[in-house]
């Protein structure tokens, strides 16, 4: 056979187009008469409308021992209306081709809506529904509350999460409602009734207090009729000011080892507090805490994925918990990930080295420059559905933050230098102010763990 005959064309390589400028898109704020504030946000070409209601029905609102009524008052919105049972309701939302759902957060509930542009009169009419005049049946409170109470067991068997309440309940003083389980504990929930969720719902849900966004392709849709049809006949009472309570934490380093015996795993999360996005330093952080372990790049993966195996990855990151205007919130800083149970006494000695490496020598220029690249370059994929923009809009109302915020982050990002970077993230994760969560099998980690010295170590039962 000769050469000829095995000769293949193939296309040419196709060549990177004209990178074109983009922005945080810039929604347009108005209030209804009712007091509803209202973010609008034209997205031409998205034809699925996101819509996110914010009510500031903050979780230390609960009344006490009644952790988790935020929860099932957030669920059981959705759940029969005075015109509609949950089943009818339910049916109403499948024929718009909608999905609606709900949680309950340290700020407060969000209601998320999304349909089709078509049918979002009607959807908006059954989101209006549902928050001025939710029914709230003893029936299906009993159920949400039954619900609840199945998911505990579930979320005390998984590693993740239990670290992740363990941390809460190290972080925080037992008074503060942030060391308890967000959606509250078998105790708590034991508790709640119809009544009690309907307090709740009457003490903290009214259009004065809350806000929504609405995103998506608007060409041709009467904004202003759909809304006063809708989210303006609402009504409810003036918002009352309610006092911010302080958050303190107690982040002195040391190791708590819940005791899974037998575990092939460890899961492990490595915490503290740091200031929310308020904070000058807060674009340096996300840039830094990226360097760190934002990526299957970043130096963590790097070492204890790449180099030695021990784990299929260790993230680092930062999640706000609560903000308030005056700038007095707080975020977690944290590092989690799992490694195999014999190696983790060498992967948290390596991932200290890691830590102290970096406070030692500072991050690269290369890593730098490729952190900017992969948070500011990606940002016209983050956003390109409705539903991603809505919901960071959200996110700026609930932790009283600009409009604008998103896209000043990203320019701020990319004008923050390597020095800057570097000591953000050293001063956001300090080798000896981390409280380290492991949830493993106690008899073979902690002699490891406690020869490290990374801090006292105690075991609690899983």
């Amino acid at each position: 056979m000769t050469d000829a005959a095995v000769t293949m064309e193939f296309h040419p390589q196709p060549q990177a187009g004209e990178a074109r400028p983009w922005a945080f898109p810039a929604p347009e704020r108005g209030v209804l008469d009712n007091g509803l504030t209202v973010l609008r946000c034209h997205r031409p070409g998205q034809q699925v409308v996101a819509v996110e209601i914010f009510l500031v029905a903050p979780l230390d609102a609960e009344p006490e021992g009644l952790d988790g009524v935020a929860t099932i008052m957030a669920r059981a919105l959705s759940e029969g209306t005075d015109k509609h049972t949950a089943e009818e309701f339910a049916a109403e939302l499948e024929r718009c081709g909608a999905t609606l759902d709900s949680h309950a957060d340290h700020p407060g509930v969000r209601v998320s809506l999304e349909v089709p542009v078509s049918r979002l009169l009607k959807a908006l009419g059954l989101l209006a529904e549902a928050l001025r005049a939710p029914l709230f049946a003893d029936s299906e409170v009993e159920r949400l509350v039954r619900n609840r109470l199945d998911e505990i067991p579930h979320e005390t068997a998984n590693p993740a999460r239990r670290a992740a309440k363990e941390l809460s309940k190290q972080l925080f003083p037992a008074s503060s409602r942030m060391s308890r389980p967000r959606q509250g504990s078998e105790e708590t929930v034991e508790r709640i009734d119809s009544a009690a969720v309907r307090a709740f719902y009457e003490g903290h849900v009214r259009p004065a207090s809350a806000t929504a966004v609405i995103v998506g392709d608007l060409t041709g849709v009467d904004v202003d009729a759909v809304l006063a049809d809708t989210l303006g006949a609402w009504t409810g009472g003036a918002a009352e000011s309610r006092p911010m309570p302080s958050i303190t934490a107690d982040d002195r380093g040391r190791v708590v080892i819940v005791d899974r015996p037998g575990a092939v795993q460890t899961q492990l999360l490595i915490g503290r507090i740091g200031p929310d996005r308020h904070d000058r330093v807060w674009p340096a952080q996300v840039l830094g805490t990226y360097c760190l372990g934002g990526t299957l790049t970043s130096r963590l993966d790097r070492v204890l994925r790449e180099e030695k195996g021990y784990t299929y990855g260790v993230r680092a990151f930062a999640q706000v918990l609560r903000s308030s205007a005056d700038g007095t919130g707080a975020a977690t800083l944290a590092i989690s990930g799992s490694v195999d149970t014999p190696h983790t006494g060498p992967a948290l000695d390596d991932l200290w080295k890691v830590l102290r490496t970096l406070a030692a020598e500072g991050l690269t220029d290369a890593e730098r420059d490729i952190a900017v690249q992969n948070l500011v370059g990606v940002a016209p994929l983050k956003y390109e559905t409705a539903a991603s923009v809505a919901g960071t809009l959200a996110d700026q109302v609930e932790q009283h933050l600009p409009d604008d915020y998103q896209a000043q982050l990203y320019t701020r990002l990319a004008r923050t230098g390597t020095v800057e970077a570097t000591a953000a993230v050293v001063n956001a994760f300090p080798v000896d102010r981390l409280v380290t969560v492991l949830v493993g099998d106690a008899a073979e980690i902690e002699e490891p763990v406690r020869a490290l010295g990374i801090g006292e170590v105690t075991v609690v039962t899983g």
